[in-house]
């Protein structure tokens, strides 16, 4: 008999558990749709100040009206343009935060692409996925860490476990699959890269002194236009056909992401997430990492080879 981690009780962690958040400062990537929109209900609900970060001006506007129908008096929901696949769109959203804002409780970076068919480059030439899942989110964090450190904070990255997927190893002689591009090898990479990078912040944050804590989730298999938008052809109807068995809504998927944003007991690189069927769905709890996404040696190269492609040189 499978035992699964559910150190939340056996019905896994819920909403039930979410505290007070007043006084309190979120930013999230992508909380237009999906798991991220679910995440900023629950936020406004409990009193937060909610910034979301999304391309499209005028789905921003949308998600945030509705959004506001959860928001209780004390809470706020705004949002800032940035695209990821622009550093130059990021470091400019940075700084729009940093001018109205003098700390961040919870930076939580959700928005990602899954799969695209053909392989295509970011704004400065990187590999999309990699560039909008890992080094976009990456130069984010490193401009908002002085509001997250004067907070005492949190900063959470939405993994997968896709990071199981493809070469199983972050391709440093090739990140940007200049050579045999795969559309779920580099998805499974930027998942990677995801994990890796909290394993890299968490330790350079401990050895600091910092009282700044570092998580990665993953929402399981939710149903979300994640699987609709990124895969192509056959994949993509195949993904569409598997989801109507095996997924589930958005808001059990951002369960994970607000336990680790909010839990006073959620213990930080623990990776959080539904626990059954492989982790695509079931109770929330802990379910485990795979051994190339604890490799150490990997995620402080990685850390220095995207400080050097982003030019993002981190204090701690």
């Amino acid at each position: 008999m499978t035992k699964y981690n559910l150190p939340f009780g056996n019905q896994g962690w819920d909403y039930s558990r979410t505290p007070d958040m007043s006084g309190k400062v979120v930013a999230i990537t992508g909380g237009n749709s999906g798991i991220g929109f679910e995440a900023a209900k629950v936020f406004v609900s409990k009193n937060a100040r909610v910034t979301i970060f999304c391309r499209n001006e005028q789905k921003a506007i949308e998600a945030v009206a509705e959004i506001a129908k959860h928001a209780t008096k004390a809470a706020s929901i705004d949002y800032i343009l940035m695209d990821l696949s622009s550093l130059a769109s990021v470091r400019q959203a940075a700084e729009q935060f940093l001018s109205s804002h003098e700390k961040l409780d919870v930076l939580l970076n959700n928005a990602g692409l899954m799969m695209i068919p053909t392989r295509t480059l970011t704004k400065e030439g990187f590999e999309t996925q990699f560039g909008v899942n890992h080094l976009g989110h990456f130069v984010f964090a490193q401009l908002l860490f002085p509001l997250v450190e004067r907070a005492e904070g949190r900063i959470v990255a939405v993994s997968s476990i896709a990071h199981m997927w493809g070469l199983k190893r972050i391709k440093f002689e090739d990140l940007s699959f200049e050579s045999g591009y795969s559309s779920t090898a580099s998805y499974g990479q930027s998942k990677l890269a995801n994990m890796l990078f909290i394993h890299e912040l968490q330790r350079r944050l401990s050895a600091a002194g910092s009282k700044v804590t570092a998580f990665v989730v993953h929402p399981g298999y939710a149903d979300t236009n994640l699987q609709r938008t990124g895969p192509g052809g056959i994949e993509k109807w195949l993904m569409i056909a598997f989801g109507r068995f095996f997924s589930h809504p958005p808001s059990h998927g951002a369960k994970s992401l607000v336990l680790a944003a909010t839990d006073p007991e959620a213990q930080p690189v623990t990776f959080y997430g539904p626990v059954k069927r492989g982790g695509l769905g079931g109770p929330v709890g802990i379910f485990p990492m795979a051994a190339h996404g604890q490799d150490m040696e990997a995620a402080a190269k990685l850390w220095a080879v995207s400080e050097e492609l982003a030019d993002a040189k981190w204090s701690i």
